[in-house]
């Protein structure tokens, strides 16, 4: 279900109907402002593990999606999806192992593996986003990085550490980083 679709058996009152219209028309207005600017954006891709094939073990790859706009903890797609940030990578050339951690492996193997994927080197790669649940009862139960406070707002918890008190509200929040994105800040 993308982003901008409402489950048929949700029950929806006229004030959560304004709720999701307001989110929904301050991400078509961003959409707009970005597109206008020619923001850059950057790929979204999915991990998909290595398998076997004649008898031979295909790498594993990270498989092109789609392009969104990122805008922190958020991520913006053309269509108006929204998705929560994962991880991101730079496609690259996989080099020698060091083995100095399990986790720098790790990284060095994604980087190969957006390379493989046909990013062009360099090229920022995310993965392990999600997509974001923008109906009424998915911002309620909150699982993700925007939830409806007690107070009717939507908002955005944009370092989860902080938890919900240094919470954003949404509309605010994606002007200023849209804002970033259009005119971003000249700090030599």
């Amino acid at each position: 279900m993308s982003a901008s679709e409402t489950s048929p058996d949700s029950t929806a009152s006229p004030d959560s109907d304004l709720v999701i219209t307001g989110v929904r028309e301050a991400l078509d207005q961003a959409i707009r402002r970005l597109a206008a600017a020619g923001a850059r954006d950057e790929a979204l891709a999915e991990y998909v593990d290595g398998r076997k094939l004649l008898g031979l073990t295909r790498p594993p790859v990270l498989r092109p999606v789609a392009r969104a706009w990122r805008l922190g903890a958020l991520m913006l797609g053309r269509d108006g999806t929204l998705y929560a940030t994962g991880a991101i990578v730079r496609a690259h050339e996989a080099g020698v192992r060091n083995y100095q951690s399990q986790s720098a492996e790790d990284r060095r193997d994604l980087r190969a593996a957006a390379l493989r994927g046909k990013f062009a080197p360099g090229e920022t790669v995310n993965h392990a986003w999600s997509v974001l649940d923008l109906t009424m009862p998915g911002l309620q139960a909150g699982a993700g990085p925007v939830f409806l406070a007690p107070d009717g707002t939507v908002r955005v918890r944009w370092n989860a550490a902080l938890g919900d008190g240094a919470s954003r509200e949404l509309v605010a929040y994606v002007d200023e980083r849209v804002g970033l994105l259009v005119d971003p800040l000249d700090i030599p």
